[in-house]
C-alpha cells in the first residue's frame, strides 16, 4: 500500500477512533470505551507493521484466468 493511502487510512482511523470513544461515553457505555482505547491503537500499529499480501506467479502453474492443456 503506498504510503500516502497509509497515512491518510491512519488519520481517517484516528478520527473514527476518538469520535467513537466520545459517543461512548455519552451514553454512558465504559466497556466499549476501554475496547476502543486498546483495539483502536492496536489496529493502526497491524496496519503499519504487517506488510501487504502480494501473490508472484509460481514456476510451472497458469497464472489467473489462464487455461493449461490437458495433459501437461
Amino acid at each position: 500500500m503506498p504510503f500516502p493511502v497509509k497515512v491518510g487510512l491512519s488519520v481517517v482511523v484516528t478520527l473514527v477512533i476518538i469520535a467513537a470513544y466520545f459517543h461512548q461515553r455519552a451514553l454512558g457505555h465504559e466497556g466499549p470505551q476501554w475496547a476502543l482505547l486498546f483495539l483502536g491503537p492496536f489496529m493502526l500499529v497491524a496496519l503499519w507493521i504487517f506488510p501487504e499480501v502480494t501473490r508472484k506467479p509460481v514456476e510451472g502453474t497458469a497464472a489467473p484466468g489462464e487455461t493449461r492443456p490437458k495433459g501437461k
